[in-house]
């Protein structure tokens, strides 16, 4: 998922969230960064295959699609079990198809079955508040959340590591009943009653972690949360309100989700094993179960994997159905930045997020013998005004690196990332303190805020080099720490893109723009696991109510409590139509009104600006998005063209459109290219390779969702060099719903600026009135 647990939760479960490895190698590794494939496991030549059917192809001497599937595995697989009892999963609503242990040869055999659209062997994702809403300009007695009635009856299923239901954050206080069309259901398990478990909050849980042979038969029917990471995102979007939430007294303060009225149906499909993680068999199983029993929206903070074409990945094609069923779905869009092209989950029916600072920190100093002092952050609980200067010593912060005789007394500076787990590690080897480079952010303002159980901070790269600097210079360096264990609001500079965020542009669509947009995913106070220790560390015995985490796996939630909001409202919106309304008026500056600054990047020193590759439109805003005047729609139609575009064959079309027998016509392909997609934004690539590669033509079409007659007027802003021609300059609209189209026309002039091939530049259009103002971010690229 896309959390940052202690370390940006760096651990690697459904939370892009960044966690700490239990094995050797102490330093974690980013759990929010779900996208890598696992390596098999080494005792079994079988492996776990997702098979994708074509139900519309079933033999009629079948009376049903489970005795085909059967009769499939028989054949192509036998065994001395039967089919039935082999079978993990069949589904039946975003796709159609079951799970099976099949060994590669067996797999291949069955790719070739009439009938079957593709097989896919399992891998596995990672999972990647008290402020944060208020942040992002909800108020409890006007705007968004009053409007919406907090968004009271809204379903949102989140496909995670599971609940824990006795927090209060999922308190039904004031809930009425969930609707008579609702058809989940709380399973009981081991340790689960869900009687006692379930309310009018919590509607839904069920677990898909049963019987994983990839886990030695790991077993798990329970849906309660034993890792944290579900409980926290699902708290961040629907939980309660809770008066007084706090972890260690650090960010104290009333605790609400984003939409606190909305309904929680959880479906656990992640384990705690990092070889294993969330399989996509069982992610799909899940989705499939979510749309099945009625949810309105999926939150997923799960990394996706950036490269892995849409046809060959079962969660692509599992959120297009249920996208294509109404279902908005909304994803983490990975920690693995500040680089190029590591945003996951990219597809255009799926509303992608980045993770960004709030207003808050957590600061705590590290003072050099030379006088320099480097404010990071730390949840050390310990007040100190300054500690004894200690000698200051590197270290890799590998267990074996950790002995008495280097760090006896000592600071340890580790080399990398680390977090609280190391710390345990320091602690035993009889160290004095620790500092962790965070070397993805170059400002301390969004650096992680860990529970560190020794004297410890995390420092901004910036901050890094200069402690470096000092060590070299010096024959003894020392250091002291100071610790004010207090939380400061509204004094740093906020949002700032988080250096983790994974950034554009898309490895398989450059030419749509992800992410789409960002929400808070730094240093983010939610509800925790009662199984779980703070640091997501073995050896740490410590429990809390309330965990600090960062990560998208964060971010990612706040959209989905956002579009629940918007769906109490309008509830008849098309998942396109919620995404549209929240990128375009979404906010592209800070709170005090300039460019919002990129953490990950520095330019001689200075801050840059964020651009829409790292931010994409800007950060969600609510209330605004309750009302967004025009939107931009787009459904199956749409994501089929672009499909087709992208050249897909038949068969790779039949698995996301079943019923595609002859596969793509030329009507389906979009004319222009993929950039024509009816998308809230641009991408404009010049290529030398077009017949006019200096001029790029774009058309959108926007449909009028308020009530009254208006008139809107363009506004853009381009590159140096660059024209833009919008034709036409004015939209008069007359009646709710009314559909307008127009074109853009971008081109290079002769006498513009020279940029070389690869480089990109930003601007945007707006289509402005007194009351509405809908602005897309505009990405330009010269391949000329």
């Amino acid at each position: 998922m896309a959390s940052m647990i202690s370390l940006l939760s760096l651990h690697s479960l459904l939370v892009l969230v960044l966690v700490q490895s239990t094995h050797s190698a102490i330093i974690p590794e980013p759990k929010n960064s779900i996208a890598e494939p696992k390596p098999d496991r080494p005792w079994s030549s079988d492996h776990t295959y997702i098979v994708q059917t074509n139900h519309l192809a079933k033999p009629s001497k079948f009376a049903t699609l489970e005795r085909w599937y059967a009769s499939m595995v028989d054949t192509y697989s036998p065994r001395a079990t039967t089919a039935t009892d082999r079978i993990l999963y069949t589904y039946g609503t975003v796709m159609h198809g079951f799970t099976v242990r099949l060994t590669d040869g067996e797999a291949r055999r069955m790719s070739t079955v009439p009938g079957v659209t593709h097989v896919y062997k399992d891998r596995v994702y990672h999972t990647q508040t008290t402020r944060s809403p208020w942040f992002m300009g909800l108020h409890d007695d006007f705007g968004a959340w009053p409007d919406s009635e907090f968004g009271d009856g809204i379903i949102i299923g989140f496909i995670d590591t599971g609940i824990w239901p006795e927090r209060a954050s999922f308190n039904d206080t004031g809930l009425g009943p969930v609707r008579s069309t609702w058809r989940g259901n709380c399973v009981d398990a081991a340790g689960f009653n869900a009687t006692l478990s379930c309310n009018n909050k919590l509607v839904g849980a069920k677990s898909f972690t049963t019987n994983m042979p990839d886990l030695e038969g790991y077993n798990d029917p329970s849906p309660r949360d034993i890792e944290g990471h579900g409980t926290h995102v699902s708290s961040t979007a629907a939980g309660a309100e809770v008066p007084w939430a706090d972890l260690y007294g650090f960010s104290g303060g009333r605790a609400s989700g984003v939409a606190r009225n909305a309904r929680i149906a959880m479906y656990k499909a992640c384990v705690p094993d990092p070889l294993v993680g969330c399989p996509d068999s069982a992610v799909t199983a899940a989705i499939d179960a979510a749309v099945s029993d009625g949810v309105d929206l999926i939150s997923l903070s799960l990394g996706g994997r950036p490269d892995d074409p849409f046809y060959n990945d079962p969660l692509a094609v599992a959120t297009f159905g249920a996208v294509r069923r109404g279902v908005f779905v909304v994803l983490a869009g990975g920690n693995s930045g500040p680089g190029a092209s590591s945003v996951s989950n990219v597809a255009p029916w799926m509303t992608t997020v980045g993770a960004t600072t709030t207003d808050r920190v957590f600061p705590a100093t590290l003072r050099l013998g030379n006088g320099v002092e480097l404010t990071g952050q730390s949840l050390y609980t310990l007040k100190s005004k300054g500690t004894s200067m200690l000698q200051l010593v590197y270290s890799s912060c590998s267990e074996d690196d950790l002995t008495l005789d280097k760090v006896m007394g000592k600071v340890v500076v580790c080399t990398r990332m680390a977090g609280p787990g190391t710390g345990f590690y320091v602690e035993k080897a009889g160290g004095a303190g620790m500092v962790s480079p965070d070397g993805t952010n170059r400002f301390g303002d969004a650096v992680l805020a860990l529970t560190f159980t020794l004297p410890g901070v995390m420092i901004s790269h910036t901050a890094e080099k200069k402690l470096n600097d000092y060590m070299a210079s010096s024959p003894y360096p020392v250091a002291s720490f100071a610790f004010a264990c207090e939380t400061v609001t509204g004094e740093n500079r906020a949002p700032m893109v988080a250096g983790f965020s994974s950034r554009g542009p898309s490895v398989l669509a450059p030419e749509i723009l992800k992410p789409d947009l960002v929400a808070p995913g730094v240093n983010i106070l939610a509800a925790w696991s009662g199984d779980a220790p703070p640091s997501s560390w073995d050896n740490d015995t410590r429990r809390v109510e309330f965990n600090i985490l960062s990560g998208t796996s964060m971010a990612c939630p706040h959209v989905a409590g956002a579009a629940a909001l918007i769906k109490k409202v309008h509830g008849d919106w098309t998942p396109a139509m919620v995404r549209s309304a929240l990128m375009t008026t979404a906010g592209p500056l800070d709170k005090n009104g300039r460019d919002m600054v990129d953490s990950g990047t520095v330019l001689g020193g200075a801050a840059m600006d964020a651009t829409p590759l790292a931010a994409g439109a800007g950060l969600v805003l609510p209330r605004l998005a309750m009302d967004p005047g025009l939107v931009y729609d787009a459904g199956t139609q749409d994501y089929v063209d672009f499909l087709c575009t992208l050249n897909y064959t038949a068969k790779q079309m039949r698995q996301f459109a079943p019923e595609m027998s002859t596969g793509c016509g030329a009507r389906s392909r979009i004319p222009g290219g993929v950039a024509n997609v009816n998308y809230p934004s641009f991408v404009v690539v010049f290529r030398s390779s077009s017949a006019d590669g200096g001029v790029r033509t774009l058309t959108r079409t926007v449909t009028k969702v308020s009530a009254k007659p208006e008139t809107y007027n363009v506004t853009f802003a381009a590159p140096e060099g660059v024209a833009v021609t919008v034709t036409p300059t004015t939209l008069e609209f007359i009646r709710k719903n009314e559909k307008r189209s127009y074109t853009v026309e971008f081109s290079v002039q002769a006498q513009g600026k020279v940029r070389p091939a690869g480089t990109w530049d930003f601007g945007h259009i707006s289509w402005e009135n007194r009351k509405h103002r809908v602005r897309s971010p505009v990405a330009f690229n010269w391949q000329i």
